[in-house]
């Protein structure tokens, strides 16, 4: 089969809609258009039946027992700021103190540097080398005005899966609430709000081939009983936690790509973790100074990200970008020039900071699509290191680091 330009591998972004996903959402925008709390006639019945249901494959998706625990949100920004701020809100009185990480996505760490201005305290906990945190250092952050405690369950740069469950223990343990930011690993691995101890839980549809605008918090109604401030007051729709007029067309869609993705799980993740490691074997056999960052077993099976010593990342994806769709970190920090603070944080260079590349497979990747990528991926990055001064003197056994630049 014939490649079809541009090639998407950025699916850690956003991910192309499933057509069953589309085909679930279209009466809702044409027959069944009605308002879900309009409780007085059949369009508002037919609304709330819609979004009751994508209630129910969601809560299952994730292992919560009642699907009145989904509240649904404009997306995951939205349900990460509504989890931190609301719980900084409602539980003032009992603390002021919150434990995260230094690689979480930009919408936690936002949240938890404007809070700070409002007096909170932040313990910013860090990761080892291959991005996991120790439990140690998040049971050493905990004061007795600890709060909450918020950690994604798989990191969006390098895919690194947190052991969210002993996290969940220890939070249980010390009467503490807590957050797992799921929304890169909702529908991609599996979770379960229960066993694993989790009280709130963010995610969005359109990591999971579903529409854009939509997302949900799960908040946990019994063991314990988890409140939260409103972001967003009047009406008091979803529990009094999220009012507006509910998006039921997207809403659907969110239930469907939740059903679909509990379905195929296990096999996708399987032939996805299988093209990944192609990809993988295909560039660190060939390129030399290439480094694979995060965990090399536990992490998302379609994620891979890789450093390439003495290019800069923004070229390689310039010398890509006609054929292939790629990042050099996430879509919250793509607008900038600076390094991977995620990188960083495991503790690389700037300049291999400056050099990652994330390659992020979805549903619909090929095997072909695969090999073109590697292979193109290999010249790019062969050519630029040709013009490469660096790359040269670094060849020639010369350490870089003891070059006088310029006179002092």
């Amino acid at each position: 089969m014939a490649l079809k330009f541009p090639i998407f591998m950025d699916a850690q972004s956003t991910t192309p809609g499933d057509p069953r996903v589309v085909e679930a959402m279209i009466p809702y925008f044409t027959e069944k258009f009605g308002h879900a709390a309009s409780r007085n006639h059949s369009f508002g019945w037919e609304a709330e039946a819609g979004v009751d249901r994508a209630r129910e494959q969601l809560a299952k998706i994730i292992g919560a027992r009642d699907p009145k625990e989904i509240v649904f949100t404009s997306g995951g920004t939205e349900s990460i700021n509504l989890a931190i701020k609301g719980v900084a809100e409602m539980y003032r009185e009992k603390g002021n103190h919150i434990v995260t990480t230094v690689i979480e996505q930009r919408a936690s760490l936002d949240v938890c540097k404007r809070l700070e201005r409002h007096g909170y305290e932040v313990t910013y906990v860090p990761v080892r080398p291959d991005g996991l945190v120790e439990l140690e250092a998040i049971q050493k952050a905990i004061t007795d005005r600890t709060i909450l405690i918020s950690v994604m369950v798989a990191n969006n740069e390098v895919g690194t899966i947190q052991d969210i469950a002993a996290i969940g223990r220890l939070a249980k343990e010390k009467g503490i609430i807590f957050h797992a930011d799921g929304t890169q690993a909702v529908g991609k691995i599996p979770l379960n709000v229960e066993t694993m101890g989790i009280d709130l839980l963010s995610c969005t549809a359109h990591l999971i081939y579903g529409p854009k605008g939509v997302g949900a918090l799960y908040v946990r109604r019994k063991g314990p009983r988890v409140r939260i401030a409103p972001l967003i007051d009047g009406g008091g729709h979803e529990r009094g936690m999220r009012s507006g007029t509910l998006p039921v067309p997207l809403i659907v869609g969110f239930g469907r790509a939740a059903e679909i993705c509990g379905e195929v799980m296990a096999e996708e993740s399987a032939r996805l973790a299988k093209l990944r490691d192609r990809l993988q074997d295909m560039i660190l056999s060939n390129v030399d100074e290439a480094f694979l960052n995060g965990h090399p077993e536990r992490r998302l099976p379609h994620n891979l990200n890789i450093s390439f010593a003495y290019v800069e990342g923004e070229s390689v994806l310039m010398g890509l970008n006609k054929e292939t769709a790629l990042s050099s970190g996430s879509a919250c920090t793509s607008s900038t020039l600076e390094p991977s603070y995620v990188i960083g944080a495991l503790g690389a260079s700037a300049e291999l900071a400056h050099s990652s590349i994330r390659f992020s497979l979805h549903r619909f990747t090929t095997e072909e699509e695969v090999e073109h990528v590697g292979a193109r991926t290999i010249e790019v990055v062969k050519r630029l290191r040709e013009m490469s001064p660096l790359y040269e003197l670094a060849k020639e056994g010369v350490d870089l680091k003891s070059i006088r630049w310029k006179a002092e």
